[in-house]
C-alpha cells in the first residue's frame, strides 16, 4: 500500500514556512510529520503537493493508496482508524478530510476538494494538527514525547561518558552521540540525542529536548524544553521552546525562544528575539492569507523564520516577528515585525535582495554540505517563491 501525504488549506496558513516544502515535511517533535506516518505505518511515503514542489517531493501511486492529510500528526488511535478504511472510504475530523483509501485509477484523479466517497467516517478523538506557524513550537512538547517513545521503545541507549550528569531516566542516545561534562535533566521531559551528535563541555539541557543526526551544541549552551534541533545544525547561547529544522546555525551567544527556524538559516552572533511584549499583551503574527496581522492567543511568541534567511550580528527581533524566505537582515535597531521574502536590510529600511545574488549565496551554502545539492529542483522552488511573494514586497521594498 502506498502512503501519500496531501495538503489542504493549511499550506496557506502556514506560510512562509510552507513556501519551500509540503506541510507533511514540517518537523515538529523529533521527526517530520511524514516520517512519523512512515514509522507508525511501517511504509514508505510520497507527497501530493503544489506543482512547483512536486519535482523535489514526487508522488508515487500503486494499486492500493491511502491519502493522508499532512497537517495531522499520527497517534495510535488515529493510525488504527485509518487502517480500517476500505477502498473508497474516507475519514473525517470535523470538517477536515483526514484520510481516504483509493485504487490506482481514483488515486490519479484525487483532489482534497473532492467530497464524493464510498463512506465518510467520523473521527471524534482529539488529535494534533499543525495549522499555523506557532503551532510548531506550541505542540512541540506533545510531539517530542510521542516521537521519543516511538523511536526508543524496546531499545537500549548508547552508553554516555561518566563525566556527564543525567538526572532522571528518560534519556536516549543513538550510536555515535558524544557528550562530556554536561548536565541533562529529564525530570520535565525526555532527552534524545541523535546519531553522531556532539554536546560540548559545560552545556546544560533541560528536557523535553531532541537533537537530530550530525548536529552540535557548543560549549556552555543553555537549553530549555521543549526544544528540537534538526539535523546538521550547530547551536549555542540560550534556547527555549524553539524548533530548528536542519542545516541551520545559531552558533553564538544570544536568545532564541518560542520560535521556529527553517533550513539553511544563519543567525549572527549575539542576536536575540523577544518572546514577550512589554505590556504582556497578546502577540500578533503576520498572516500571508489576509495580508494583515493575526491574533495568536499567545502571550509568549517569538520568531518565525523561513528557509534561507541570514541575519547579521546583534540583530534584534521584536516579539512576534515573521521573516520570509531568503531574507537578509542586518543593522541597528528592531527590524519590522514582518520582513518580506527576498528582502535586504532592517530597521533603517528594506530593499530587494536581488534574486541572482541570493542564489549565488545559496549555492555557496549548499557547497558546504556534500550530501545536499543545489540542483534544478531547489532552484525551481526558489524562483517560484520569488515570483509568488512579490506582492508582499510592494510598498515595503524597492523591486
Amino acid at each position: 500500500m502506498a502512503i501519500i501525504l496531501f495538503e489542504d488549506s493549511a499550506h496557506e496558513t502556514l506560510l512562509p514556512l510552507t513556501y519551500t516544502r509540503p506541510v507533511a515535511n514540517l518537523r515538529v517533535g523529533i521527526l517530520t510529520i511524514a516520517e512519523k506516518w512512515a514509522k507508525h505505518l511501517k511504509n514508505d511515503f510520497s507527497y501530493l503537493t503544489r506543482d512547483y514542489l512536486q519535482g523535489k517531493f514526487p508522488i508515487n501511486t500503486t494499486a492500493d493508496n491511502t491519502f493522508i492529510n499532512g497537517a495531522f500528526c499520527p497517534d495510535t488511535e488515529l493510525v488504527e482508524a485509518i487502517g480500517k478504511l476500505r477502498t473508497g472510504d474516507a475519514l473525517m475530523y470535523r470538517d477536515s478530510l483526514v484520510a481516504v483509501r483509493l485504487n490506482e485509477s481514483d488515486a490519479r484523479k484525487f483532489s482534497p476538494a473532492n467530497t464524493s466517497y464510498g463512506q465518510a467516517l467520523k473521527y471524534e478523538s482529539l488529535t494534533v494538527s499543525i495549522r499555523y506557524p506557532e503551532d510548531i513550537f506550541r505542540k512541540n512538547d506533545i510531539e517530542l514525547r510521542k516521537d521519543f517513545n516511538l523511536l526508543t521503545k524496546g531499545r537500549t541507549s548508547a552508553v554516555m561518558s561518566a563525566t556527564n550528569t543525567i538526572i532522571g531516566t528518560d534519556f536516549f542516545a543513538e550510536e555515535g552521540a558524544i557528550a562530556e561534562c554536561c548536565t541533562f535533566s529529564t525530570l520535565n521531559g525526555p532527552i534524545y540525542l541523535g546519531k553522531n551528535t556532539e554536546i560540548w563541555e559545560g552545556t546544560n539541557i533541560r528536557g523535553a529536548f531532541a537533537i537530530c543526526e550530525e548536529s552540535q551544541v557548543k560549549m556552555g549552551t543553555k537549553i530549555y524544553g521543549a526544544t528540537t534541533i534538526g539535523p546538521y545544525c550547530r547551536v549555542g547561547g540560550e534556547i527555549n521552546n524553539a524548533v530548528m529544522w536542519g542545516y541551520s546555525n545559531k552558533g553564538h551567544e544570544g536568545y532564541l525562544g518560542n520560535s521556529v527556524v527553517g533550513e539553511w538559516c544563519n543567525i549572527g552572533a549575539d542576536s536575540n528575539n523577544s518572546n514577550l511584549k512589554n505590556n504582556y499583551a497578546e502577540v500578533k503574527l503576520w498572516d500571508y492569507t489576509t495580508k494583515s496581522y493575526r491574533k495568536t492567543g499567545l502571550q509568549f511568541c517569538g520568531l518565525i523564520m523561513a528557509d534561507h534567511v541570514k541575519c547579521g550580528i546583534n540583530t534584534m527581533f521584536n516579539t512576534g516577528t515573521v521573516v520570509g524566505v531568503g531574507a537578509n537582515v542586518f543593522g541597528a535597531g528592531f527590524p519590522p515585525n514582518f520582513i518580506p521574502d527576498f528582502a535586504w536590510g532592517g530597521a533603517q529600511g528594506l530593499e530587494l535582495y536581488a534574486y541572482d545574488k541570493m542564489m549565488e549565496t545559496t549555492a555557496r551554502v549548499f557547497e558546504r554540505r556534500d550530501h545536499r545539492k543545489f540542483d534544478g529542483n531547489e532552484q525551481t522552488i526558489l524562483k517560484r517563491v520569488f515570483e509568488l511573494t512579490g506582492e508582499y514586497r510592494i510598498g515595503r521594498v524597492e523591486e
